[in-house]
């Protein structure tokens, strides 16, 4: 019997992508050959000649046109190469956890215009090595390393897929592990293992090492092997050293959920019942024509242009999609005005609500942890995305240095759902008969991101009133958890219910989520401030009115990041805007936007409880820093097992000056997601979002000119006979 061969090694660790990164960590298959006590992984990663894939459809996003276009190919080869003539690394490097771009100083990029020279290109890399994470700057122009920091924080830079991998094929090698797996009377042939990460708790055995847990899953009999957990077994994997600290087994009496009726993939659905019925829904394909072509333009692979909006777009590692540089043109001038320098998801945070052994660790902070960007998988056209839209891909580098593509990562479209722009009718009563409608057309930048048995779809939809939509949806499997009874009539009366029973023998957790979105506006230029629009009731003076009560808006502008610090509150409402306090209006007005809270939830766990420690920044739904560029993650640049001491939260404590500034303005999202019988064995989508919405920015409605639509616009389709 042969273990894990050298051969099988490198290509686990140069290799990236195929069908991997499921759940907040990447499950991985192994095998054995004839016994339970040797086991070789199945080969589930493309070699490493499939690493780099020439974008086919638009080969202009390798090129660099703008300050803010991310690494290319080339240059992440460059990086490589410049690391190894490194003299503190010498000819070999240490595995690099994260390679991105070194953007330009704001200023800079900000002054720059097309035709102008391109600001020097950088790289900033993050490397581990002896449990110390290197932070260097590269300059790609003078090839050399512009800045090296040694890090020894609390924290470490995100987990590389050869961490995962080697991870994985740890318990495999415990005869303790394959005896339990033999206990259980599984083969071990369908034994399917998951990395999830292991937080911080403050436990002897998660000091000066990298931790990871391991958990097991029974696949006979379907692809939604998350819906049959082997309940407590649980293991703590030293990363660094490949070996078991921790082992937990004790779940041998709680039966392994059944497979049926937990598949999901197209055709391996019956599409009829025993008696004849067909049970699939009776809808007929719909599809949205667009006989010119879309309306929207991709310049120099990075640059879109549509109706009056224009923004840089690109793929990033961590963050998965970033807006930059958008604006809008006013109808009256026609000049392109600034709203927001950039715009992105910064943390993720979902903690699951159950203190057992199993399952206390699962608080997952999923963008720094591993990454939205590197958990994308390429969109499903006709599915994912309509039939006109523009796919982009993203470039990153592995641990080794080796560039690869997510291709059709990020998908552009237009949007209309029969939805309206605005509207107005007269009844003849008036003297009038007026009917005026606009139909409301909008553009959408979507990335979705798998994080395992959790996908999270991101869309930033724009639209012609000056309006940016951020919208997040859930889909994808629950987390369940395996339990001894198979309804509610036998539940034990001492049982402990952490979430209800979705199907037998299975109970799904509850878990919050939390999106937090780093928004640094720019309103007609960086110096913004921040204004608290509180809605007050006024009592009514005797004798003035009938009305016993009013509402009246109340501006306060945020002085320092404590004024700034905002819970929601239904019966205590405001509205919030970013104003440039020098652009007035032709009324007086400042010209702004305002954040429009949509679906909200707020963290109720314990302020000293660690997980919330290390995600302090859900302590409030809004926030405002003044710019820094090395504020961009709200949990800490290095997330992977902090202490909480490097996050938003600790940023604010210093209640620095915010008024009339360039000013970040951070918005969580969140909900509370009670599992049920619908949610199995694949959750229909949720959808949260919030508006940044024009406030006085322009002088009138700016889409008041829009024309409508009229029959003779649009072709008329109609079926044709085949021959």
């Amino acid at each position: 019997m042969d273990g894990p061969s050298s051969r099988l090694r490198f290509s686990l660790f140069i290799v990236f992508f195929s069908f991997v990164l499921f759940f907040v960590f990447i499950p991985s298959w192994y095998r054995p050959l004839d016994g339970p006590k040797q086991v070789r992984p199945k080969q589930l990663f493309p070699s490493s000649k499939s690493r780099i894939r020439k974008t086919k459809s638009h080969p202009s996003s390798q090129a660099v046109h703008h300050p803010l276009d991310p690494l290319t190919a080339e240059e992440i080869v460059r990086v490589r190469s410049i690391l190894r003539s490194h003299p503190p690394f010498g000819s070999s490097p240490p595995p690099i956890h994260s390679l991105s771009l070194h953007e330009p100083e704001k200023a800079d990029v900000l002054a720059w215009k097309k035709g102008d020279p391109l600001p020097p290109r950088r790289a900033f890399v993050l490397a581990l090595s002896d449990g110390r994470t290197h932070e260097l700057v590269v300059d790609l122009g003078s090839g050399r390393v512009a800045a090296h920091s040694v890090e020894s924080g609390s924290g470490y830079p995100p987990l590389t897929m050869e961490d995962l991998a080697a991870a994985l094929e740890v318990p495999f090698t415990s005869a303790e592990f394959n005896e339990s797996i033999l206990a259980r009377g599984l083969p071990m042939s369908d034994v399917t293992c998951i990395p999830p990460s292991a937080g911080w708790y403050g436990r002897a055995v998660e000091e000066k090492r990298r931790v990871i847990k391991i958990q097991c899953f029974d696949q006979k009999g379907t692809s939604n092997f998350y819906m049959r957990p082997i309940e407590g077994l649980t293991m703590t994997v030293d990363i660094d050293r490949r070996e078991i600290v921790e082992f937990s087994d004790s779940g041998r009496g709680i039966p392994i959920p059944k497979s049926a009726g937990t598949e999901y993939r197209y055709g391996s659905i019956e599409g009829e019942e025993e008696d004849g019925r067909d049970t699939a829904l009776p809808l007929k394909p719909i599809s949205i024509e667009q006989p010119d072509g879309p309306s929207f333009t991709v310049e120099d692979g990075h640059i879109v242009k549509w109706a009056n909006w224009e923004f840089h777009l690109r793929a990033d590692h961590r963050a998965g999609l970033v807006i930059s540089r958008a604006g809008v043109r006013d109808p009256g001038s026609g000049a392109l005005r600034s709203v927001m320098y950039k715009g992105f998801v910064s943390e993720l945070f979902v903690p699951y609500m159950d203190p057992d052994e199993g399952w206390y660790f699962k608080t997952y902070m999923d963008a720094g942890e591993y990454g939205m960007g590197t958990m994308a998988m390429s969109l499903v056209p006709l599915n994912d995305c309509p039939r006109n839209a523009y796919y982009m891909d993203g470039t990153f580098a592995a641990s080794d240095g080796t560039p690869y593509v997510q291709s059709n990562m990020i998908c552009l479209f237009e949007r209309y759902a029969g939805d309206i722009g605005w509207r107005h009718s007269e009844t003849p009563i008036t003297g009038f008969e007026i009917r005026e409608s606009r139909p409301k057309v909008t553009l959408v930048a979507r990335m979705a991101s798998s994080v395992g048995n959790y996908d999270y779809i991101f869309d930033w939809e724009f639209q012609t009133d000056g309006l940016i939509r951020v919208k997040v949806s859930l889909s994808g499997m629950l987390m369940v958890k395996g339990v001894p009874f198979a309804d509610m009539k036998n539940v034990p009366g001492k049982y402990e219910m952490t979430g209800p029973l979705v199907s037998e023998n299975v109970i799904g957790v509850v878990h919050d989520h939390f999106m937090t979105f780093h928004l640094d506006m720019d309103i007609d230029g960086p110096n913004n401030s921040f204004v608290d629009v509180r809605l007050e009731k006024e009592e009514t003076p005797p004798g003035r009115s009938p009305r016993k009560s009013y509402l009246k808006a109340k501006r306060r502008v945020a002085r320092t990041e404590g004024d700034a610090k905002i819970k929601l509150k239904l019966y205590d409402p405001s509205e919030f805007h970013v104003v440039n306090p020098s652009r007035l209006s032709r009324l007086g007005n400042p010209s702004g936007y305002k954040v429009v809270p949509g679906g909200n939830a707020a963290s109720l766990l314990d302020h000293d409880d660690p997980p919330q420690l290390r995600n302090a920044f859900t302590n409030n739904q809004i926030w405002v820093t003044p710019y820094n560029r090395s504020e961009q993650w709200a949990g800490g640049l290095l997330v992977y097992q902090s202490r909480g001491d490097d996050t938003l939260a600790t940023w604010s404590e210093r209640n620095r000056p915010i008024d009339d500034r360039d000013i970040v303005l951070w918005y969580t999202l969140g909900t509370h997601h009670v599992p049920c019988q619908e949610d199995f064995p694949v959750m229909p989508t949720v959808q949260l979002s919030f508006d940044l919405k024009p406030v006085n920015f322009f002088d009138s409605n700016p889409i008041l000119r829009a024309a409508p639509n009229f029959e003779n616009d649009l072709p008329v389709c109609k079926m044709v006979a085949s021959s």
